[in-house]
């Protein structure tokens, strides 16, 4: 029998990865989050402040519809599962989902005029439906292009090594999709909105006034037409990253089993605990990750008193995570990824309790603690895709078979359960606590939900985190011994033969 380790250098699944490789990964996440960050970011103030919807009304959507996403995301892995093609298992998904994910995307920040809601027209019923449809419908086709997109750096390479720059390359392109979008984006809305707060102060002057009302109207019109712009930019842009993430990207690990059934799918799942142990601190951590993006803006607005800090927030929580991503694949060597995950949370902690507390106006001091708290959700967030990946080999060396799509999946599962929650909480916390949309000036309750919002609720999320995942059991040294010991296993099968040299599988 080979050496364990040879078998799997043969198949080039442990071999460094191109940089074209890395940058074509790269740029798959990059794409995703023109899709996910804008709705992230974005989404609750183009529904409140835009089709005039209730933050209270929308709370409830996010957490329906995003229940619905995790539920897709388990349906796309299943399909991955039983896909196999001559481009691979994962690929064809990016190449042929991307564009119409982009073109849904654009819908759904595309309430028609006639559906939003005014004092002339209060019934919000159709612009909540469509709210619903639409998004509804973009969480499916996020689903059959992010799962492939997530399993594919655990087929294309088992390395660790390799895996932590891949996971890194992802990190740098997602946050690069994000500085962009907030500043293509955040300028134009604070040129409205500014024009808006001027308005609005002339009609209370004289109350009644029909033309100063048209113009606030037509702003209103302009709003929409950023983001209908901006999404119809983001069609090519994203077609054209993850053409090249299908282009550039290979799937490098050889399996036994092309396709999996769903009982070889749950007997490789049910005695992961790895994957258990990720999923349960992940579902903590990333409640409070999910709730910061939408807080965002209001938090610029009404604590620091300039939405057009929006931009630089963006870039500070982002920018310290383009800043940090290039070491996180040394940092990984040095202390593995167990350490990393498990005490990074104490960034988060620091940062969102002083971003709770901090004086409004302090816009030097939040910007210095939003860096703070964007270290660790940097490297926590870069780290947890690196173990997920890791947990797909745990999976196969438990039942033999391979099922990257189900792995993933299910973590992907637990990402958008906490993406609704995480979500909703934001909105349902603005709605209890009084929040007025397009409002000049909020209650003293509605400033409070906000500052929770960005760093109270991030901050007790991520001490539950840390303490669930004390106990996970794979380290970056026990990974390596199970992932030879199942190529062993491959490089076994592929020798048996019977008879005359009559080959039983290979």
């Amino acid at each position: 029998m080979s050496s364990t380790a040879a078998p799997t250098e043969a198949r080039g699944a442990l071999e460094r990865m191109k940089p074209t490789a890395l940058l074509g990964y790269g740029l798959g996440d990059f794409g995703c989050n023109l899709a996910f960050a804008l709705s992230t970011s974005f989404l609750l103030f183009y529904y409140t402040d835009v089709a005039g919807l209730s933050a209270a009304a929308i709370g409830t959507m996010f957490f329906v519809v995003r229940i619905w996403d995790a539920f897709a995301d388990l349906i796309a892995g299943r399909a991955v599962d039983r896909t196999m093609t001559r481009f691979g298992k994962f690929r064809p998904f990016i190449l042929f989902g991307a564009v119409p994910l982009l073109f849904l995307s654009v819908l759904t920040f595309w309430v028609p005029q006639s559906m939003h809601v005014t004092p002339d027209q209060p019934n919000s019923g159709p612009a909540l439906l469509y709210a619903y449809l639409t998004y509804a419908v973009l969480g499916l086709g996020y689903s059959f292009v992010n799962i492939p997109y997530g399993s594919l750096a655990s087929a294309m390479t088992q390395s660790v090594k390799e895996r932590a720059k891949l996971v890194a390359a992802r990190s740098f392109g997602a946050a690069i999709a994000g500085v962009f979008l907030t500043y293509l984006i955040t300028p134009r809305i604070k040129e409205l909105q500014d024009k808006s707060t001027a308005l609005q102060k002339q009609l209370t002057a004289k109350p009644g006034d029909a033309g100063i009302k048209a113009q606030i109207q037509q702003l209103q019109v302009d709003l929409q037409g950023v983001f209908t712009q901006t999404t119809l930019l983001f069609v090519l842009l994203g077609s054209i990253a993850f053409f090249l993430t299908f282009w550039f990207c290979r799937e490098n690990v050889v399996r036994a089993t092309p396709r999996v059934t769903i009982k070889e799918t749950w007997d490789t799942l049910r005695n992961n605990k790895p994957l258990a142990f990720l999923c349960g601190a992940s579902f903590f951590y990333l409640i409070g990750l999910f709730a910061v993006p939408a807080a965002s803006i209001y938090y610029a607005r009404y604590i620091l008193g300039d939405t057009g800090l929006t931009a630089p927030m963006s870039l500070v929580n982002a920018g310290i995570g383009l800043l940090v991503t290039p070491f996180i694949p040394a940092i990984i060597n040095k202390v593995g990824k167990k350490n990393l995950f498990q005490y990074c949370g104490l960034f988060t902690v620091i940062g969102g309790v002083a971003l709770f507390f901090s004086p409004a106006g302090a816009v030097a001091f939040a910007m210095v603690m939003l860096a703070i708290k964007g270290v660790g959700a940097s490297l926590i967030n870069t780290t947890m895709f690196a173990l997920e990946a890791d947990t797909v080999e745990y999976g196969e060396w438990k039942s033999g078979k391979r099922s990257e799509g189900a792995t993933y999946s299910i973590f992907s599962f637990t990402r958008k359960i906490t993406q609704s929650l995480g979500g909703a909480a934001g909105a349902w916390l603005l709605g209890l606590a009084g929040y007025v949309g397009g409002a000049a000036t909020q209650s003293e309750s509605a400033l409070t939900a906000i500052r929770a919002s960005i760093g109270l609720v991030p901050a007790v999320m991520a001490i539950l985190a840390m303490v669930v995942f004390w106990k996970y059991p794979l380290n970056d040294a026990r990974f390596r011994e199970i992932r030879n010991e199942v190529e062993a296993r491959k490089a076994a099968l592929d020798s048996v033969v019977v008879g005359e040299g009559h080959v039983v599988k290979k």
